[in-house]
């Protein structure tokens, strides 16, 4: 499929901001930093974006599109419903680390302009639910996971999921997540009680 000259240039402008906001942080860029960093003038910039904070929000989305990109590759891996899940959530955790610390400053504006990030991951996580809930659909189907509700499972698994971002920013906590891979896996998948129909 053929690119349109706005798609590049409107692409152009947010790498270019991109690395900006990596470099300088948000505060510290200007419309007339991107504009001149990009060899365009400040008017064509203001065709595609009105102020600062919508070329931020692209930025974010462009970053989240990455993520989704790499999500989507697992849900068509020929792999039990248990393995993917497993293969889905440690990916989802190392893909938003390297997201994040890709961008500099995006790592502070992450959980500081928490409102602001919300706003451009509300279609990523919709997008996530239906493939996290596609997965544990698939695991209904074949027999390896309970008949539940997987629209509400998946809803509260990716929240558990984002609550778990900002500590495994942290190199030491990433650690211990991944070293005990195993063990996460059997409390998401088998829960804590020893004799789930005492229930």
């Amino acid at each position: 499929m053929k690119t349109s000259k706005t798609a590049i240039t409107r692409a152009m402008f947010i790498n270019v901001a991109r690395e900006l906001f990596a470099q300088k942080g948000k505060d510290n860029v200007t419309m007339n930093d991107i504009a001149l960093h990009s060899g365009k003038g400040r008017r064509t910039l203001y065709v595609y974006f009105n102020n600062k904070d919508e070329v931020y929000l692209a930025v974010i989305e462009n970053e989240l599109d990455i993520l989704v990109k790499k999500l989507q590759e697992i849900m068509s891996l020929n792999i039990p419903s248990f393995k993917k899940l497993e293969v889905y959530i440690f990916t989802r955790f190392e893909a938003i680390k390297e997201v994040v610390y890709r961008n500099g400053s995006l790592k502070a504006d992450f959980f500081k302009n928490i409102q602001e990030v919300e706003k451009a991951r509300r279609p990523i996580d919709l997008k996530e639910i239906k493939m996290i809930r596609q997965i544990i659909d698939e695991g209904i189907e074949d027999g390896s996971f309970k008949a539940i509700s997987s629209q509400w499972t998946a809803m509260f698994m990716l929240y558990a999921l984002k609550g778990m971002e900002a500590p495994y920013m942290n190199s030491n906590v990433a650690s211990h997540v991944n070293d005990r891979r195993i063990k996460i896996m059997d409390v998401i998948l088998n829960g804590l009680m020893k004799n789930a129909e005492n229930i």
